[in-house]
């Protein structure tokens, strides 16, 4: 398989694709993939962007801009497209390879060519469904993977202003999906460090295109008025933010597991390569700076607590890279193809372990659709309403969309645990009054004392059969 995959061919390109299709799809065949935390809480912030709310201003959520703006577009398209974003997630990843591959073979950053390092990206993907879905991690690595052609170039054609530029501003894009990303400027500083000849000149020129896209959101929020909550919920909860919010992803202990086979393959790619010799001096300095990528992505992954939906997506492109000295030729000469035959087999394995009874329990590696959120049996018959949740807990949102624009309840507590504060409770009469919800569901048991201070608001719902459950007296049921 490995020898198939050394060629350029577009015979080589089609067997890509149709590998990473028959590794995928069977899965949506037999048991699909449920709606995933992550899933939800994107789709929720489609709707009510796509219904004209502006980030920052109209939504207490702290998903970042451009990554907003992305799932309001896709709502548009259609109401909760939940294939559109499956499909776009594979799209990008199949992109990102791609683009991975095609930027080492142009820069000749490894001895041999062909699609290995596509290959090897596509395949260790799939090992688990957590990178079927769509995630704003996802969508901002894509920007990462180009910005890498814009840095490479520099250390073989001279300097250009327009390359350095360019590799911080897609950074900053990136930094616009998901704010951690922007710590990849650091394999950029060190790209400019181990080629330039003017380093601090050069870095500068980096950091202009980093904070151009930054400006031009700062701009943009300022005049909309909501700068302040743009610098309060993007920018300065600062890590504790990413890992509050990473509860949409895996448990830590299963994502550490999932881990376990990319993190093995990796160590053992890493001990062969950092010990092979390269022949040009380029070659040897692209592979710093791929282990530069490597301590960046873990900087990043420690971000979001190791929890980030999406986080194995930053591991495959030093494990893509380091994995092509694994495949050099050896004695004995079939040793790389059995390897690499090993490992799509422990890919498979890994993936469709629910298939086999027990198998889950012995590799203590549940299936990923156990974490998955699952309707609330006690509102079975509710469903299309207008509702606002006051807790934590989504699951009614699967059913019915959001009605105010508390949807993340950690930013939503910076005004509901001050109610003893005039400026929280007149924010919330403002916010959910000009258009009061359908229902109420009070997970934290607030409303007595909102009805209290907001009775022209709150004053108009009556209890509606479920615990907790309250429904506007001008509803109809």
């Amino acid at each position: 398989m490995l020898r198939f995959f050394r060629g350029s061919l577009p015979a080589q390109l089609l067997g890509l694709l149709l590998l990473l299709l028959a590794l995928r799809l069977p899965l949506l065949a037999l048991q699909g993939l449920p709606l995933t935390a992550g899933e939800l809480g994107a789709l929720l912030v489609g709707e009510r962007v796509h219904g004209g709310a502006l980030p920052y201003r109209d939504l207490y959520d702290g998903t970042a801009p451009l990554a907003a703006y992305l799932f309001g577009a896709l709502d548009w398209v259609g109401a909760r497209p939940v294939f559109l974003y499956r499909a776009l997630a594979l799209a990008l990843l199949l992109l990102q390879a791609l683009r991975l591959n095609f930027v080492l073979n142009r820069a000749d950053a490894f001895p041999d060519r062909g699609y290995l390092v596509a290959l090897v990206y596509l395949v260790m993907s799939c090992i688990s469904t957590d990178l079927d879905a769509l995630s704003p991690l996802l969508i901002g690595h894509t920007f990462v993977i180009f910005a890498l052609s814009a840095l490479i170039p520099t250390s073989r054609e001279g300097y250009d202003n327009r390359r350095l530029f360019r590799a911080g501003f897609l950074i900053g894009l990136a930094g616009l999906c998901y704010l951690p990303l922007v710590l990849f400027a650091g394999v950029g500083l060190l790209a400019v460090i181990i080629f330039a000849a003017n380093a601090f000149r050069s870095f500068l020129l980096l950091l202009c295109g980093l904070l151009f896209p930054y400006a031009v959101a700062a701009t943009y929020f300022l005049y909309a008025g909501a700068l302040p909550n743009f610098v309060q919920f993007h920018l300065e909860p600062g890590w504790h933010n990413f890992r509050a919010g990473a509860s949409s992803g895996l448990p830590l202990a299963l994502q550490l597991r999932l881990l376990a086979l990319p993190a093995a393959v990796l160590l053992l790619a890493m001990a062969r390569g950092l010990g092979t010799p390269l022949g040009p001096v380029f070659q040897a300095k692209f592979r710093q700076l791929m282990v530069a990528w490597l301590l960046v992505a873990l900087a990043v992954l420690a971000g979001g607590g190791g929890t980030a939906p999406g986080a194995l997506v930053l591991l495959l492109p030093p494990l893509a890279y380091f994995s092509l000295f694994l495949w050099q030729a050896g004695r004995p000469a079939w040793a790389p193809e059995v390897l690499f035959l090993v490992l799509l087999a422990a890919v498979s394995v890994v993936r469709y372990r629910f298939l086999v009874p027990g198998l889950e329990t012995l590799l203590r590696l549940p299936a990923e659709s156990t974490f998955a959120p699952r309707p609330d049996p006690s509102l079975s018959g509710l469903h299309n309403q207008r509702l606002f949740v006051l807790g934590p807990d989504h699951r009614a949102y699967l059913t019915n969309p959001s009605a105010t624009p508390y949807l993340d309840w950690h930013l939503a507590l910076l005004d509901f645990n001050h109610l003893d504060q005039y400026a929280a409770v007149v924010r919330i009469g403002r916010q959910v009054g000009a258009n009061p919800p359908d229902y109420i569901l009070d997970q934290s048991h607030l409303l007595p004392q909102l009805r209290y201070l907001l009775p022209s608001v709150f004053g108009a719902y009556a209890p509606a059969g479920p615990p907790n459950l309250y429904r506007h007296v001008g509803t109809i049921e």
